[in-house]
């Protein structure tokens, strides 16, 4: 019994340092399916972001070009966002604001938040909006896209699917070790 104790107590103490804080690279691709019908919907509201950090300087070399080419190429797709950054993520959420385009009282072409929290996989909230502005800088139409409770795998290109808007996003580790390579065959 005590030896039970002794390794449920060092559980308690180590476990937390397996999911603390590491370094990741996240990057997303935010494009519109242009086969689907656009759906207009409501403008963000004012507080889009929610006191949610702005990515500001935080930009990285984006490292999926070669998808975003493929889809330039593709009729049927636009992009209209492509970002990279590196970012801290644990079990605890984080939510990041992100925009792109000319702020016109307090509202962007295209903006949005993401709410990551890491675990053995990545949960992910996501809510963006593209807006169109008429002259006076006043939002005139809106597309929304909103995914909730999505869980995607770590290490490999992600889709979020929202109808006429979709999400790709790939959030990968900048402090694990890359996987050992096999060793060669030996024949006689």
């Amino acid at each position: 019994m005590r030896l039970f104790r002794t390794l449920s107590l060092l559980l308690v103490v180590l476990a937390p340092s397996a999911f603390a804080d590491s370094l990741y690279q996240v990057e997303m691709i935010l494009v519109r399916q242009n086969a689907e019908p656009m759906l207009n919907s409501r403008a963000a509201p004012e507080n889009w972001d929610a006191g949610a950090q702005r990515l500001g300087n935080q930009m990285s070399p984006p490292r999926l070009g070669n998808i975003v080419d493929k889809l330039n190429a593709d009729s049927s797709y636009t992009v209209l966002a492509h970002k990279a950054w590196e970012q801290n993520l644990g079990e605890q959420p984080v939510k990041i604001a992100i925009t792109d385009g000319q702020e016109q009282f307090g509202q962007f072409p295209i903006e949005g938040v993401l709410n990551l929290q890491l675990g053995r996989f990545t949960d992910i909230d996501a809510d963006f909006w593209i807006n169109q502005f008429d002259s006076n800088g006043s939002v005139i139409a809106s597309e929304h896209l909103a995914q909730k409770d999505v869980r995607t795998k770590n290490n490999q290109l992600n889709y979020l699917d929202g109808g006429h808007l979709a999400l790709l996003i790939k959030i990968t580790s900048l402090t694990a070790k890359p996987p050992s390579t096999p060793p060669p065959d030996i024949q006689d």
